[in-house]
């Protein structure tokens, strides 16, 4: 089968299209036929091992897994003996954010990593849908937000970012959020009650308060923000922050308190991949979700799509057709 493969770390020219040796699943394994599959801000870290502690978990010389990808789409070509509730030729979608391989013609994966794709929903749609609305939920549900509250969503049009105003519009939260002008009318399509134009306007001089501010993109700070907090407002962010501040920040805001007027910020691990693909599933029958998708790519023109998400100006998500029959 053909597959990316990587044997250092390093930007998109590491990159190699070659053929290798078709997994084979375990009995707790499913085998996925890869129909489509993304290039996203996580994938372009993993090949560069940065920043440099992923090494832990990535490897610390080379990588341990040599094909990258996190989220795909295909159909079941065969299933472990122990797995139950789907069958072989199921369209399905999902999602390992420690690295599905998917960037290869076949996956193998557990079963808890994916579900089943909705009526009516392609696999370039399904195949979108899964990363960053896995980290946005994971950071929303830590909040607990109230119906009628108000968030600043700073980078609206990213693969978070867009899927952050669709589920803060879903749970009835009012959102303000920012983008470049030229994508004002999509970022208020997906749910926003307003938009600040980042080209023109700073978002932190804006003149409401909020009950948080989602920084989707990591380009803020808990401190530039913390005006905009209401008392007991809180602050995430999508990326470490400076010197991985917001790692040590969520530690020391709350003893601080009474100074900051309990304004903290928080930065949740995003676990339980298979209760956030249940979610969005239901979403996308519902039609309540929609991945924002900015290009398509063909498989062989996959190391551009890596040198597109390697710019840092996507919209949404950038799909890789790997299977077209």
């Amino acid at each position: 089968m053909k597959a990316i493969v990587y044997i250092h770390y390093g930007p998109s020219e590491v990159l190699k299209i070659k053929d290798i040796i078709e997994p084979i699943a375990n009995d707790n394994q499913v085998l996925i036929k890869t129909y489509a599959t993304t290039v996203n801000r996580t994938d372009c870290a993993t090949i560069k091992a940065k920043p440099f502690f992923m090494r832990v978990v990535t490897g610390l010389f080379r990588p341990k897994k040599q094909t990258p990808g996190t989220e795909f789409s295909g159909t079941i070509e065969a299933i472990g003996k122990n797995i139950s509730d789907i069958n072989v030729g199921d369209r399905v979608f999902g999602l390992d954010d420690q690295c599905a391989m998917s960037h290869a013609e076949y996956l193998i994966i557990e079963q808890d990593k994916l579900v089943t794709i909705p009526q009516g929903i392609s696999f370039e749609q399904a195949a979108a849908s899964s990363e960053g609305t896995h980290y946005a939920y994971n950071f929303i549900n830590k909040l607990n937000l109230q119906k009628g509250q108000k968030v600043l969503v700073n980078g609206a049009t990213g693969g978070i970012g867009s899927a952050a105003v669709q589920l803060l519009n879903y749970f009835e939260v009012k959102v303000v959020a920012t983008c470049a002008g030229k994508n004002a009318e999509l970022v208020k399509a997906l749910g926003a009650d307003r938009v600040i134009d980042y080209t023109k306007d700073d978002f932190t001089q804006d003149a409401d308060k909020y009950d948080c501010v989602f920084d989707t993109v990591g380009k803020s700070s808990f401190f530039k923000c913390k005006k905009l907090l209401k008392p007991g407002g809180v602050y995430i962010s999508s990326d470490l922050g400076f010197m991985a501040q917001n790692l040590f920040l969520p530690l020391l805001t709350p003893l601080l308190g009474p100074f900051l007027q309990r304004k903290k910020t928080i930065f949740p691990m995003p676990v339980d991949v298979k209760g956030s693909l249940h979610l969005i599933r239901d979403l996308m029958e519902q039609g309540k979700f929609n991945a924002v998708i900015d290009r398509i790519y063909s498989f062989e023109e996959i190391i551009d799509a890596y040198k597109y998400v390697e710019k840092g100006h996507k919209k949404g998500n950038v799909v890789i057709n790997v299977c077209s029959d």
